[in-house]
């Protein structure tokens, strides 16, 4: 008895050390993008201001409606010298007045003051709880090192601003027609070649499938110019598929790649093969036998497939870059986001509410279809 509760221990806490440490992991993986949350919920005040709260917050401020009229005047440094300073609390009606967290160092309390004026040495203050009370000259320090009591505030107005300023609607389009598009011929060519070399016998089949494999480990820079100088001299000849076009984007798509035939062949290869010979005694094509029998029975490979194509034209920089430089209205929200960073690089919080928005999408398939692509990756043992 005493050995099975040691084992239950044991193994309890053994689930719980594993958890625990898994959480941790997670939660440095989702730093940076709780970072970025946070961030764009951020206003540019406190962006500016030292120290100021990692959460989105604000300075409270109060608007004095000139309880007080008295004229006051306090000794103040200026330049190094003491010099009189006149306060005419008229001069102040109907003024937003920041709060700040100021400590008395003879009376050890700490209070809540609005800043009337400050100084290098000292800052003159009221208690905006008693307006009508005389102003209070603090002279412990430079008033911009006091703490101040923010509040959380959640700038939402954000992702409005960049909603509007970078034309957010149409880099969805043209980001979405990309990543669909191109991904409805990725999968159509990678089903047909993945069903070529997973089902039928040919002379240099194996030889031919590991030259396709080898593509895989070509540097994508060394096709760059003379995919590049193939599509301008499209350009050249009037034909309207050059550079300027979605054509150089979308149309390579259509004539497979070698990771999803590979991810695709794999998964075929594990469905029985009297699953096709059953077809073929009752009179299907091979056609009708990749339509009818392989294609239903592929549903989580080629769900896997579809996601990795979208998230990779989603991410797409370079191509869109190259080949639509000249046509800003058809870029992507990829090249959009990068030209919107230089041009508002003071403005971190608009920069990740942009980014933000620009990962909403691809988010919301995984989740939606999580299911389908787990399998896929699991059954078929790769992850691209």
């Amino acid at each position: 008895m005493n050995f099975l509760k040691k084992t239950k221990v044991r193994n309890g806490l053994n689930s719980v050390f594993v958890t625990v440490f898994t959480t941790a992991i997670l939660a440095l993986f989702l730093m940076p993008f709780l970072y970025m949350a946070l961030t764009s919920l951020k206003t540019q005040s406190q962006i500016a201001v030292l120290g100021s709260p990692i959460y989105p917050a604000a300075i409270p401020t109060v608007v004095y409606n000139g309880e007080n009229t008295g004229t006051y005047t306090f000794k103040v440094t200026k330049g190094g010298m003491q010099a009189n300073q006149i306060v005419d609390m008229n001069k102040y009606a109907g003024k937003e007045l920041e709060v700040y967290t100021v400590p008395f160092k003879e009376t050890g309390e700490t209070r809540e003051l609005a800043l009337l004026i400050g100084f290098q040495k000292e800052a003159i203050f009221i208690d905006h709880k008693n307006p009508s009370a005389d102003p209070i000259l603090w002279n412990e320090g430079y008033y911009k090192a006091l703490k101040r009591p923010w509040i959380f505030s959640p700038t939402w107005s954000n992702y409005s601003k960049v909603w509007t300023q970078i034309e957010f609607p149409r880099l969805l389009g043209n980001t979405m027609f990309y990543a669909f598009v191109s991904a409805i011929g990725a999968v159509i060519s990678a089903i047909i070649v993945a069903f070529g070399f997973s089902r039928f016998r040919f002379p240099g089949r194996d030889f031919l499938f590991v030259v396709m494999i080898a593509t895989i480990f070509l540097p994508g820079a060394v096709t760059i110019i003379p995919t590049f100088t193939f599509w301008t001299q499209l350009t050249r000849l009037g034909l309207g598929i050059g550079t300027g076009t979605w054509w150089p984007l979308i149309l390579p798509h259509f004539f497979s790649n070698a990771y999803n035939v590979f991810l695709l062949r794999q998964f075929f290869m594990t469905l029985p093969r009297e699953l096709d010979e059953a077809a073929m005694i009752d009179g299907a094509s091979p056609l009708r036998i990749l339509w009818s029998v392989i294609i239903p029975q592929s549903y989580p490979a080629i769900v896997a497939v579809s996601i990795f194509h979208i998230v990779f034209a989603w991410n797409d920089f370079f191509s869109p870059l190259i080949y639509l430089a000249s046509k800003p209205e058809l870029q992507p929200v990829s090249v959009a986001l990068a030209r919107y960073n230089t041009n508002y690089a003071t403005y971190p919080q608009y920069i990740q509410a942009g980014a933000l928005m620009a990962l909403i999408i691809p988010l919301f398939l995984f989740v939606v279809a999580q299911r389908f692509f787990i399998q896929g990756i699991v059954i078929t043992g790769v992850d691209k």
